[in-house]
């Protein structure tokens, strides 16, 4: 049936409203960023990326039981911990979100390592949540060494003990108190077999706290167990637990290390330019990276770091360090290619496999400096 020609005006007027309406509404939707998808990990050493810069690792050195961490937009939470350990040794594991480098695996865009001279100030935040049914402490790991290494166990451990639950205690033996950051600390000492321990344990529970990391460092350096020409490598906040542990939550953690105005810190010149060349076959492909510094100061000691796409795997690489071979991966010069002078340029290269759609890194970063694409 048509409608009738005075109907019309108004049924167009109807139509007009609605199609505005539904305008509208679907603005709406694409101006709402989707929320980024909790990811979980249960593999015995297995990481993720959080914020594009740090890195959640499961890190289950101590136990066959399982264990798995879920991350969240800006931390993680252990959501399963099953298993106990002897409260008398060493913990189930060290579930924990970092910046920096942990046996490889470096965090995206990390300064880290960084020469403890030359760092101005390294200002941190981390809030936890905790729960009553597990033993545990709440544990800030500061790593140093002798060494730029990114890899292995460092000298001197630094630990931080925000809250402490059931019959635990530091390595070794209590030594003193200190006052550090502003607060009071029982202040312990000693060594694991592998490595120099320095705890610092809060009389009662911190449940977040914003503070700067040197604080703590140059307390291991008056201590005799750094020495300013040593290297700060990792910053790690999260748990140790012995008993239980599900449902420990990390809300938020931040970790920032501000340089003396050197290559790549603050008041630096770098800047920096990456070509991504890339020969692709089914299942396979290699990558050809040039990196240049557009910058007007040298980069010594360069770092390429950058997220390979989920499904990638590396294989080889040539004319650099990368590591680990999927994920948040760096890429270090060797000793013949470890600078880079203004306006020149490194090239390395690797190979590997992929499953699914090929798609190259989204962005990169040079000692902590976001890169331009060529």
């Amino acid at each position: 049936m048509q409608p009738s020609p005075r109907l019309l005006p108004a049924l167009r007027g109807a139509l007009g409203a609605l199609v505005t309406a539904l305008a509208v509404i679907a603005a709406l939707f694409a101006a709402t960023p989707a929320a980024q998808a909790d990811t979980t990990v249960c593999e015995e050493f297995g990481s993720t990326v959080i914020q594009g810069r740090y890195v959640v690792q499961n890190n289950r050195w101590n136990t066959s039981a399982t264990q798995c961490v879920t991350t969240t937009d800006t931390g993680f939470r252990v959501s399963r911990a099953d298993g106990s350990v002897p409260t008398n040794g060493a913990p189930k594991s060290y579930p924990s979100v970092f910046n920096g480098c942990h046996y490889t695996n470096c965090s995206p865009g990390t300064r880290l390592p960084a020469q403890l001279a030359g760092i101005s100030s390294a200002p941190s935040s981390i809030s936890y949540g905790y729960v009553g049914d597990a033993v545990y402490n709440a544990s800030y790991d500061i790593w140093l060494d002798p060494t730029p290494r990114t890899d292995g166990v460092n000298q001197t451990e630094i630990m931080i003990w925000f809250n402490k639950v059931g019959p635990i205690q530091p390595i070794g033996s209590q030594v003193g108190t200190a006052t550090v950051g502003g607060r009071s600390w029982q202040v312990w000492s000693g060594s694991n077999g592998t490595n120099r321990v320095l705890s610092f344990v809060a009389p009662s529970a911190i449940g977040s706290w914003n503070f700067d990391v040197m604080d703590f460092v140059r307390q291991a350096v008056t201590r005799g167990l750094a020495q300013n020409n040593w290297y700060l490598t990792s910053v790690q906040a999260g748990f140790e637990p012995w008993q239980n542990g599900t449902g420990l939550t990390v809300n938020s953690f931040s970790s920032t290390v501000n340089t003396n105005g050197g290559p790549g810190g603050p008041g630096g010149a770098t800047a920096c330019t990456v070509s991504y060349a890339t020969n692709v076959w089914q299942g396979g492909f290699t990558a050809n990276v040039t990196v240049a510094n557009t910058g007007s100061a040298p980069v010594d000691g360069w770092r390429l770091a950058f997220t390979l796409p989920s499904g990638q795997q590396m294989t080889s690489a040539w004319n650099a360090s990368v590591a680990p071979s999927s994920g948040a991966v760096t890429a270090s010069g060797l000793a013949h290619n470890a600078s880079i002078a203004p306006g020149g340029s490194q090239t390395f290269g690797f190979q590997g496999g992929y499953s699914g759609t090929f798609a190259a890194p989204a962005a990169f970063s040079l000692n902590g400096t976001a890169c331009t694409m060529a």
